[in-house]
C-alpha cells in the first residue's frame, strides 16, 4: 500500500493486485488513518469488481460515523448498482469533490 498525505485528505494506492490482501493490509494499518479523509484509489490499470468493491462496506461506514470521508476512485464501475453506502468515483477530481460535499453535509449537520 502506498499512502501520500495532502492538507486535506490521505490518497491510498494499491500495490497489488489481489483486492483482498490490499483490504487486509489496509485494515491492519487503519489506525494510521484515523481522523483523516480517506481517498483509495483504484484507477492506474487495476482491474476491480463490483463483488469486491463490498470488502470496503464496513471500512467506510466506519469511517463515516468517525466524521470522516471514504471514496472509492475506480475506473469502468457502474455506481448505480452499488449501495450507497460506498462513495465511488471514476477520477481523483470527482473523489475531492465528494470530500468538499461531505464537508458541506457535515458542517450543517447531516
Amino acid at each position: 500500500m502506498i499512502s501520500t498525505k495532502t492538507k486535506n485528505y490521505t490518497l491510498v494506492k494499491p500495490n497489488t493486485n489481489s483486492v483482498a490482501v490490499f483490504v487486509k493490509d489496509l485494515k491492519v494499518n487503519y489506525d494510521k488513518f484515523n481522523g483523516e479523509h480517506l481517498i483509495i484509489d483504484f484507477s492506474e490499470e487495476f482491474n476491480i469488481e463490483i463483488e469486491e468493491l463490498i470488502l470496503f462496506l464496513k471500512l467506510s461506514v466506519q469511517h463515516k460515523e468517525n466524521g470522516t470521508s471514504f471514496v472509492l476512485v475506480c475506473k469502468g464501475i457502474n455506481i448505480d448498482t452499488i449501495t450507497d453506502q460506498l462513495n465511488v468515483v471514476p477520477t481523483l477530481t470527482e473523489a475531492i469533490d465528494i470530500l468538499e460535499m461531505d464537508a458541506i453535509e457535515r458542517d450543517l449537520g447531516f
